[in-house]
Parts: C-alpha cells; sequence; structure tokens
C-alpha cells in the first residue's frame, strides 16, 4: 500500500514474491525512516530487482504486508524516454508529469554532467549517457523515496561521485534511498539488506529455488 505522509517511511513484514509460479522471496522483513539508505545485496537472481518493482506496486504481494509512505520515484536499466525527443525535452516531460521543477532539472543535468547533451536525441546516446539521464530524471523529481536498481552500472568515478552526492542530499532532506546493487556503496548505509539469506531460508525450509 502507498500512501502520503509528511514523513517518508517503508515497512515490510514477512513479505514474499512469487513470479511465473517460482518463489522469488520471503520473510522479508524492515523498517526504514526517513533520512535512512538501505543496500539490497545479493547475487544475481536473488531478488533485488524485484523487490524494488514490489514496493512501486508493479507486482503483487503474495504474502506479508507492505506500507509505504511518500511518492516513489524507480530507475532501472529500462529506458523511460522518447527516443526520438533531445534529452531536456524528453526530461522535461517527466519533470511536468511529477509536478517538479525546471531548477531541480537544471541542478541535476549539471550533476550528472548532460548539459552538453542537451539537443542530442536521446537514441544517439550511449549506455552511459541514458544511464546518466535516467539518474537525472530521478533526482530532478520531488518523490520521498528513490528506489535505485543496479544504479552503479556503466558510471565512470566522476559519475559514481556525483550520484554519492545526489543520494545524501537527498537523505539531507528527509528522503529514502534503496539501493540494490551489487556494489557495496561507499557512503554511509544505515540499514543492509542480504537477499540471499532470503533464499538460504527457504533451502533450509526445504523449498526449491
Amino acid at each position: 500500500m502507498q500512501g502520503q505522509s509528511n514523513k517518508s517511511s517503508i515497512m515490510m513484514n514477512n513479505l514474499a514474491c512469487m513470479r511465473s509460479n517460482r518463489l522469488i522471496y520471503q520473510h522479508i522483513s524492515i523498517q526504514i525512516g526517513a533520512r535512512e539508505i538501505l543496500w539490497v545485496k545479493g547475487r544475481n537472481g536473488s531478488g533485488k530487482s524485484t523487490l524494488l518493482r514490489q514496493i512501486s506496486s508493479l507486482l503483487p504481494i503474495l504474502a506479508g504486508q507492505l506500507e509505504v509512505n511518500g511518492d516513489i520515484a524507480l530507475t532501472d536499466e529500462t529506458l523511460t524516454f522518447d527516443p526520438n525527443l533531445p534529452l531536456e525535452k524528453a526530461l522535461r516531460f517527466w519533470v511536468d508529469l511529477d509536478g517538479s521543477s525546471l531548477t531541480k532539472l537544471d541542478d541535476a543535468m549539471q550533476l550528472f554532467d548532460l548539459v552538453l547533451l542537451s539537443d542530442i536525441p536521446v537514441r544517439l546516446l550511449s549506455t552511459g549517457q541514458r544511464k546518466r539521464a535516467n539518474l537525472a530524471r530521478i533526482f530532478a523529481s520531488e518523490a520521498k523515496i528513490y528506489l535505485l536498481d543496479e544504479p552503479y552500472n556503466g558510471l565512470d568515478q566522476d559519475n559514481i561521485t556525483a550520484l554519492d552526492k545526489a543520494m545524501m542530499q537527498h537523505q539531507k532532506t528527509g528522503g529514502i534511498t534503496i539501493i540494490a546493487s551489487h556494489i557495496k556503496p561507499a557512503i554511509a548505509i544505515d540499514h543492509i539488506l542480504d537477499m540471499d539469506q532470503a533464499h538460504l531460508h527457504k533451502k533450509q525450509n526445504g523449498e526449491q529455488l
């Protein structure tokens, strides 16, 4: 369930998810409050991306409880822009949709070194440039909760530093960030959720992965 609150929060209690008749994980329990950062770690296929989609209501809940207070912005490897639009216009579409400000967009484009690409059609951007554009879309939004799926992939060190800076700024303003990544973040983390433990629990109960 998603709701509105002056203070962002996420509560998971014995959360479980199934996809294509396969149990992905179960017994996921954690509480995250405003100004906190969660690192979701685990091997490929452990359910990191699936958990982000479940939190954002893109996947149903098999069992357990999920309570979310605060608007959500999710980014993954999916290209979310019109490929024929110049980059800045493509980003402005999302700014208008989110009800955000052009000032926040300008700040995000500068942070992720996208200003010189403003007039380049999205289809001509490299993989790394598209990654930075997706991140700029998230950080230009007014969302209280950022769900970042493998955000470090495809970034050079300068842009990794920019991403870390943006997440810490979001934390200072009362936001929540969930980082699903096989790479350990360099910034201070408030919570760690190891998805491999959910699989270990299933094995101990005799269930098949």
